[in-house]
């Protein structure tokens, strides 16, 4: 059998510890206070979603409240502010907004928010 050398050790310089540490979780939920609030009832995704690319989605079990496409050079802050804003909307007018169905059957016109259905949830 031959011998494998085993792996050096990394030196890691980021991780859960450093991005999500309790020092900094207060910072966070001041600057996200809709995200922070909606997570505990509700679910926020971030990922790839073919063919529009990189989405952020907050859902709770029973709406979307927003669906929002990641904007040529926008970072991951400015697109989780952008959520943010989008769940309060949602939560304080009931608009709901949605750019992934958008952005499948336009090109240019990206937003589209609507009313919810008084009634029909």
């Amino acid at each position: 059998m031959a011998h494998r050398n085993k792996p050096a050790p990394r030196n890691r310089t980021r991780g859960i510890s450093k991005i999500a540490s309790e020092e900094n979780f207060g910072a966070v939920a001041a600057s996200l206070p809709n995200i922070a609030e909606f997570i505990e009832y509700g679910e926020i995704s971030v990922g790839t979603l073919e063919p529009v690319g990189c989405v952020a989605v907050a859902a709770d079990g029973h709406n979307s409240l927003a669906m929002l496409v990641r904007r040529k050079d926008e970072t991951l802050a400015q697109l989780l502010i952008r959520l943010d804003l989008a769940i309060g909307l949602a939560n304080t007018e009931d608009i709901f907004t949605d750019e992934v169905n958008t952005a499948t059957t336009q090109t240019h016109k990206k937003v589209v928010s609507t009313k919810k259905l008084r009634g029909h949830d």
